[in-house]
């Protein structure tokens, strides 16, 4: 039987009607699937959900209200990217409707359960993608989050949720909740395979471009604010999220308290203020003027038609105010390099929407609400279970483009080896640095390194055409120079940073150090250090040791 055949009698089998709207024909996926396996792309074979408020060509879009079902021509960039690099689509995923809840549950095509514990909710909006992937429909699943909703499902289901920067992934061809704080998002399983998928998306369908002073890894100890209180977990959440510190401790980080009360009074603006108006732009005209009869969510139609009460001036002043509090909350991250958080709160049951579902909605995005609305990205990472068999899980946050900081941090504390962070084959500007002395890893002047975001990519060693000198310098630092015979091949450091932190670099460089091209093995040249034609005349040669490290033992 093929991986497609078991996945379709899996899902046949499993009585979860309700995580997909639309499931493709097994045959057709079937034929990609071969197609796609036989072709070189990053994501070759890979069988994707897609949330069904997000464009496939051919394949209904519904945003979970069937009235509002119209059948695209063209796939969003995002999807189009994820299918040229090998992605299979296996169907369109159940949501909150119209995107508009946290929970899981506002569907008329039924509330979509946890993966585990079918009486307790899924989390939402992108209920469906996440739990497709929990529960192994799907590798890959494209969610979207404006409150949370790539991230919340994430930590109830225990796996992966990336949302980036706002903007770095286009969003169009996806219907609207909040266009400006909306996101396409990306679930799985594991770190590697969200990185994969999401460098994919932001390089195949880019919308807001990278800045050129990209950070790309956090240094050697980060520093990592979490909050001084923990408003609405109970005392086993709370001891969930001690020991999720406690791992970020024993992973390197270096944790510190801060308070929360901007990050929550932003929060509470993106539904209980005037920012719902853009709910209303998005699909009021729609909900007021539908029949009596259509499926309409009554939690989700209420809301949408408060929207519409809002004035222009409403909404201006609840920009500025968001803007007030996004000034403050930030100034608590200075010095810091991440925010944890607990991804949720708390894991509640069907029951319990179903008896208060504004107020348990409200509260399932205390931690994720003020994000979007912050210009942040995040990471949604899992982290344990606790003792009735709920999920646990952390997510990562950090100043926009600091995206691959906090992918970066999301390794270490799975402590999962990460061949890259996303944003470096997602598009970000990058460069390469040879460094051969005191700039390796963990030597003194490392830091100067990852203070400015680089990230290590590995050991390399140049052509046969150098010699190596140590230098009277402090700290001792050798140079390495270029010569026409009697060279030697060089071990040294390969590393990743953005343009304007090896600007930064090479303006603070001392004589008599140098910025040039190095010959590799491989036969590339990189950016790399040198010395000018004076040094190594007054320097030792320790060329015959083939490196600084080996020379200086």
């Amino acid at each position: 039987m093929t991986r497609i055949a078991e996945i379709y009698r899996a899902i046949a089998e499993s009585g979860r009607d309700e995580v997909f709207i639309h499931l493709r024909p097994q045959a057709e996926v079937e034929d990609e699937h071969r197609a796609a396996l036989a072709g070189d792309g990053p994501l070759a074979g890979l069988l994707l959900a897609v949330k069904d408020n997000v464009d496939v060509a051919g394949i209904p879009t519904t945003a979970a209200c069937p009235d509002f079902r119209y059948i695209p021509d063209a796939d969003a960039p995002a999807v189009t990217a994820l299918k040229a690099a090998g992605a299979v689509v296996i169907g369109k995923t159940n949501l909150d409707q119209f995107a508009t809840g946290l929970v899981g549950t506002r569907s008329p095509y039924g509330a979509v359960r946890d993966s585990r514990r079918p009486d307790y909710i899924s989390g939402g909006s992108s209920s469906g993608s996440a739990v497709a992937v929990a529960l192994g429909f799907a590798d890959i699943a494209i969610g979207t989050d404006t409150a949370g909703s790539g991230r919340v499902p994430a930590g109830l289901q225990g796996i992966v949720g990336i949302k980036a920067t706002v903007g770095l992934v286009s969003t169009e061809g996806v219907v609207p909740a909040c266009a400006s704080y909306d996101c396409v998002t990306i679930f799985a399983a594991d770190l590697v395979t969200a990185q994969s998928a999401m460098a994919v998306m932001s390089a195949g369908a880019p919308h807001r471009p990278w800045p050129a002073d990209v950070p790309f890894a956090a240094p050697v100890t980060p520093r990592i604010a979490i909050p001084d209180t923990l408003a609405g977990l109970d005392d086993e959440w709370q001891a969930a999220f001690g020991a999720a510190v406690r791992q970020a401790n024993d992973a390197g980080f270096d944790t510190v308290p801060i308070p929360m009360d901007d990050f929550f009074a932003a929060a509470g603006l993106l539904y209980n203020g005037a920012l719902v108006a853009e709910r209303w732009d998005a699909v009021g005209e729609f909900v007021s003027a539908v029949s009596p009869d259509a499926k309409l969510d009554p939690t989700v139609a209420a809301i949408i038609n408060a929207a519409g009460t809002y004035s222009a001036a409403d909404l201006l002043r609840d920009r500025r105010r968001v803007e007030e509090l996004r000034g403050k909350a930030l100034a608590q991250l200075a010095g810091c390099h991440a925010l944890m958080v607990p991804t949720a709160p708390e894991h509640p049951r069907i029951d319990d929407v179903a008896a208060d579902p504004v107020a348990v909605n409200s509260r399932m995005g205390r931690y994720t609400n003020f994000c979007n609305l912050f210009d942040m990205c995040a990471i949604a990472i899992p982290a344990g279970v606790v003792s009735d068999g709920a999920q646990f899980g952390i997510t990562l946050l950090a100043p926009g483009f600091h995206d691959g900081v906090i992918a970066d941090l999301a390794a270490r504390f799975l402590d999962v080896p990460s061949a890259e962070t996303w944003p470096e084959s997602g598009g970000a500007p990058l460069t390469e640095l040879a460094v051969f002395g005191a700039h390796l890893r963990g030597q003194p002047l490392e830091h100067q390194l990852t203070g400015r975001g680089a990230r290590w990519a590995g050991p390399i060693t140049t052509a046969p055409h150098y010699r190596l000198y140590a230098l009277d310098t402090v700290p001792p630092k050798p140079g390495l120079t270029r010569v026409g015979e009697g060279g030697a091949p060089i071990v040294g450091e390969r590393w990743l940073l953005s343009p304007a932190a090896l600007g930064e670099f090479l303006a603070e460089l001392p004589a008599p150090m140098l910025l040039g091209k190095v010959e590799l093995d491989d036969g590339r040249w990189i950016t790399g250090f040198g010395c000018d034609h004076i040094a190594p005349a007054q320097g030792r040669d320790i060329t015959e040791y083939r490196g600084w490290l080996a020379a200086m033992a």
